[in-house]
């Protein structure tokens, strides 16, 4: 039985304190804003970010939300010098934090292609995953620390991906944390069996709130293998869907030459489900880094399955509101040169925190340690489920184990994740290197091979690996990737 997390201190509605780690964000921070605005929930957020001038514009943004007549709720913002100040006595901690993308991104992306490995986003596992956890890992140790030293009880949140390898982080230095790792890859599965459900089921108000799902996994290599909305069962239809038309599509770079990075066509979906009996419920673009069989063959044969890279050159604008449209512009909504509405952004950091507060029962996933609620992995690392959300507590919902084949794929990948989490506990980068050589991207080339992949790419952040040996590796000084003596 999966046992619950649970904090000594309640969350008061009308005086919430929130900490927004990574306050200066340019897309997570302007969606929570806004939708706390439109909640049932009052306080104060302080937001931190090392880039203080960041956090004071969104701090400026969250004030003049609150100065519209359509903000229902009653939310002060500041920003915050340190990190101890923005912490101290916080009900509810956020995490959302990100390094300069042309200077780490841009090379998990383009030095990974140079020895034929053409991941698709190369933000959570594969060897870019692995160097951007890397980077974050000891950073979310040093946050797990000030949590418990500054608001032990507070739940976490944390948005920052990895968001397996980050969340296993906070747990792995602070035990006692109340954190969860929060995703929106299964929410979109459930928005699209939702559509299933009103173009082939004749339920044309669905919607996802009345898709349920029994979700389990790791974060972006979730599995479902019952799907109800409204109490009805979709497999018939999805197995249907899966074996005709819909689930049987090829596609070209022509083809795809006009979307979105975001494109999801959910060709893999179709095909993991075909092989294995049980539906993926993460984006295709997520999927592919986790069954690698879909990246083989670079760029043609990814397209083929519907999937387009997200290039470095996407990865460096991410910054820039003029050149990406992930970054949210605030500047231009309080000047009033873009016109604003107050929308809301399809997150559940509300309802949890509602629940969390008092007001009733909601069931989300959450990336959660592994308490029982997934039989077929190892305890304490974390996976994701569904969980019950009432006041003061969340407990994990017990999900089952999966098919074989799955279950192997999955094991691998924790085992990497593990790997490389206990060689940043002493900052050993050849104990994750170890981790690096298991991954299954990696295992695609020869050991030589991918020393050198880990060397250049190490080589390229180093500013970065501060918290790493890298003086004293072996691997680095067998390599000829590396300028590090």
């Amino acid at each position: 039985m999966a046992r619950a997390i649970r904090s000594n201190t309640a969350i008061d509605p009308d005086d919430v304190t929130v900490a927004y780690v990574g306050g200066g964000s340019r897309q997570w921070a302007p969606n929570l804003i806004q939708d706390l605005a439109q909640s049932g929930l009052n306080g104060r957020v302080r937001l931190y970010d090392e880039y203080h001038e960041s956090a004071k514009r969104n701090a400026r943004f969250g004030n003049w939300v609150q100065s519209r007549e359509d903000a229902v709720a009653d939310w002060t913002y500041e920003a915050t010098e340190s990190l101890a100040e923005a912490l101290t006595g916080a009900d509810v901690v956020v995490l959302s934090t990100q390094y300069d993308p042309a200077e780490t991104f841009v090379h998990d992306l383009d030095v990974p292609k140079r020895y034929g490995i053409y991941g698709a986003v190369s933000a959570t596992i594969g060897p870019g995953g692995i160097m951007r956890a890397m980077r974050t890992v000891p950073l979310y140790r040093e946050f797990a620390t000030a949590i418990s030293e500054h608001c032990p009880d507070a739940w976490v949140f944390n948005y920052t991906n990895p968001v397996h390898f980050v969340t296993r982080a906070l747990y792995h230095e602070y035990p006692g944390i109340n954190a969860l790792g929060l995703c929106h890859e299964v929410l979109g599965t459930r928005h699209r069996l939702a559509r299933y459900a009103r173009d082939h089921l004749g339920m044309a108000d669905a919607t996802r709130e009345d898709v349920s799902v029994n979700v389990k996994g790791i974060n972006h290599f979730t599995w479902v293998d019952e799907a109800r909305c409204k109490g009805v069962d979709l497999w018939p239809t999805l197995e249907e869907l899966r074996d005709g038309e819909e689930g049987n599509r090829t596609f070209t770079g022509e083809d795809l030459a006009d979307e979105s990075v975001f494109v999801d066509n959910w060709q893999v979906t179709w095909e993991l489900f075909r092989r294995f009996g049980v539906l993926p419920a993460a984006g295709d673009r997520h999927l592919v880094e986790y069954a690698t069989w879909f990246i083989q063959g670079g760029k043609e044969e990814l397209n083929r399955w519907g999937v387009k890279r997200t290039g470095s050159d996407y990865r460096a604008k991410h910054w820039t509101p003029a050149e990406s449209d992930q970054t949210t512009d605030v500047e231009a909504w309080m000047a009033g040169d873009r016109e604003f509405e107050l929308t809301e952004s399809n997150e559940v950091f509300v309802d949890i925190a509602e629940a969390l507060a008092g007001d009733g029962t909601y069931v989300t996933n959450v990336n959660l340690p592994n308490v029982g609620q997934v039989t077929d992995l190892q305890n304490d690392a974390v996976v994701e489920t569904n969980a019950i959300v009432r006041a003061g507590a969340v407990k994990p919902i017990a999900a089952g184990g999966f098919p074989r084949p799955v279950r192997a794929l999955l094991r691998g990948h924790v085992e990497t994740i593990e790997t490389v989490i206990e060689a940043a506990a002493d900052g050993d980068l050849d104990a994750a290197f170890e981790g690096f050589l298991i991954d299954q991207q990696v295992r695609t080339l020869q050991t030589e091979d991918a020393r050198e992949l880990f060397a250049e790419l190490v080589d390229a952040q180093r500013e970065y690996l501060e918290a790493w040996d890298l003086e004293g590796s072996t691997v680095l000084a067998e390599s000829s990737a590396c300028s590090i003596d």
